[in-house]
């Protein structure tokens, strides 16, 4: 006994050595953690009277509520990371360099780290400034953008963002919920009762067999990513796949159900930052559910709204404590099939043609000369440990979004779609196959962008 005694009590005094030395490691890597902080800031981005709509389909006659860009910056862990979204339909080549560049100045960081997104309301414009060059170089009738506004807007968010430094807080957990939407998102493709496959259900339809028929593939969760300084909430930030309009093309700027739907929020939480990203959205409306009247933006919102609820009321809370940043580059070959060649573009690029079609090739050939000068597209990730926060390219359509969900199922993962928008449709090659008739335009991808851009995520988001 006497012998027994010693012998265990140098074990004991082994074993709590050891456990002091790791409390004391992990204490001493805390201390020298640095503190992470979160700046938050926001700008109206509305378009003036007269400009160009989703691209030049139509220009504005009015506001019927205002655009914003919101926006945080995440400060603490390497240099700071922004995210920003705004109530526009889409930013483009070197319009969207353009944001990335000013504001990286502005954060005092990278382009890189600089994450911006367009919640792809189509009542609001499309900034590709050199598309628009084009078109008044060649002295075209058609209209996307206006480069003075475009520089104007682009400042103006900068200013807000420099701003909002100095009011930085500190942030010590994200937070994670998720709730079902319903009523909102439904597929293009559907089958028709005789087993007809279509692909023609729009973002308002009164189609009977597009209402009758089920909502086909979608991702039904709203997740909402959020910033604690412990039990305080600083912002939030939620995500849903679907397009977002409710009635469209009247020639009123507006935020749509999104924006009805986010300023609720602000007012229920103030003092907590909203910010509501689009998912990847490329083949997801409500069509199903909408019929393009104008009560319907209401009850939409009323919808969406209910999900940002829900997913803040199951919203889970997580210590965090560094940051891993990363950008995969992936390169996506551009269409060459007749009327994507450089030959239709630049024939489409003449007086006489419509307004329209001259916008389209413009924008076309824009992206097509940057493809052949050897330009990619950048993936960029923040993981936060608990959760992934992943920008895609374009319209996605929503097969990457539950692939990207797939890679990383130890995880919460956010997908904004609607980063740089070039591409216009990234389908999946079976809807190449299936001929998706929405492919006839504004998908500027040969056919054969799947894998790269599935290979792309996954080196985005591994662990």
């Amino acid at each position: 006994m006497a012998s027994f005694y010693p012998r265990n009590a140098t074990a004991l005094l082994g074993l709590w050595l050891l456990i002091a030395g790791l409390l004391g490691g992990d204490c001493q890597a805390a201390q020298n953690r640095p503190e992470l902080r979160i700046a938050t800031f926001n700008a109206d981005v509305t378009v003036p009277i007269g400009h160009g709509m989703m691209g030049g389909l139509w220009l504005s006659k009015s506001i019927a509520d205002p655009l914003e860009a919101r926006g945080i910056v995440l400060l603490g862990d390497g240099a700071p990371i922004v995210y920003v979204t705004l109530d526009w339909c889409e930013i483009r080549n070197e319009a969207y360099e353009l944001w990335q560049t000013v504001l990286a100045e502005a954060a005092g960081t990278k382009p890189e780290r600089v994450l911006v997104t367009a919640i792809h309301q189509h009542d609001a414009p499309i900034a590709d400034t050199e598309a628009e060059r084009l078109l008044r170089d060649r002295k075209l009738e058609g209209t996307i953008c206006d480069p003075e506004f475009h520089e104007v807007a682009v400042q103006r968010v900068a200013k807000a963002l420099r701003e909002s430094l100095p009011a930085a807080r500190r942030f010590t957990h994200i937070g994670t919920g998720q709730a079902k939407v319903e009523k909102v998102a439904s597929n293009r493709r559907y089958f028709d009762r005789e087993g007809k496959l279509h692909f023609n259900r729009t973002s308002a339809s009164k189609l009977p067999a597009a209402k009758a028929a089920d909502e086909g593939l979608i991702d039904p969760w709203l997740k909402t990513l959020s910033f604690w300084d412990g039990e305080t909430p600083l912002a939030a930030v939620s995500f849903y796949a679907v397009h977002p309009m409710s009635y469209y093309k009247t020639g009123e700027v507006s935020a749509d159900f999104p924006g009805i739907a986010r300023r609720r929020r602000l007012s229920e939480l103030p003092g907590v930052q909203q910010i509501y990203s689009s998912g990847c959205s490329g083949n997801l409306t409500a069509g199903k559910y909408n019929d393009g009247s104008r009560p319907m933006r209401a009850v939409l919102a009323d919808r969406l709204h209910a999900g940002m609820v829900g997913a803040w009321n199951n919203t889970q809370r997580h210590p965090v404590g560094k940051i891993d940043f990363r950008v995969t580059m992936v390169r996506l070959e551009p269409r060459d099939s007749e009327g994507f060649t450089v030959a239709d573009l630049n024939a489409h690029l003449a007086p006489g043609v419509k307004a329209w079609d001259q916008c389209l090739a413009a924008m076309g050939l824009n992206w097509r000369r940057r493809e052949d000068a050897g330009h990619q597209i950048e993936i960029p990730s923040v993981d936060f440990g608990a959760a992934q926060l992943l920008v895609l390219p374009g319209e996605t359509y929503v097969e990457y979004q539950l692939a990207a969900q797939q890679e990383r199922p130890d995880s919460f993962v956010c997908v904004a779609g609607y980063g740089e928008a070039a591409a216009g449709y990234i389908p999946t090659e079976k809807h190449v196959a299936e001929h998706d008739e929405n492919l006839r335009d504004w998908n500027w991808v040969a056919p054969g962008a799947e894998e790269p851009l599935r290979q792309a995520i996954r080196t985005a988001l591994k662990k």
